[in-house]
């Protein structure tokens, strides 16, 4: 199998990882997108672990991901001074 930029691959020993685009191909590496949101590099010396995948299966990650702040301990109430007397 050829890899070549725009492709979609998925990984034949690691299923959870979801179908993934090929984003960038250099001499060494493939630089792959998948499914799971993770962007990785596989060696062009391990590409005969990628098979072709169906587009479709491909869910790409949003550009904008919103990001939920929890704090872990409710927040202190000023203490209010009393006036000596």
């Amino acid at each position: 199998m050829t890899i070549k930029r725009g492709i979609f691959v998925s990984h034949t020993g690691v299923h959870e990882w979801g179908a993934g685009k090929v984003v960038a191909v250099t001499a060494f590496n493939a630089t792959i997108q998948f499914s799971d949101g993770i962007i990785r590099k596989i060696a062009s010396s391990h590409y005969t672990v990628l098979q072709p995948a169906d587009p479709a299966s491909f869910v790409p990650i949003p550009d904008i991901v919103p990001v939920v702040k929890l704090r872990a301990t409710p927040k202190r109430q000023k203490k209010i001074k009393q006036p000596a007397a």
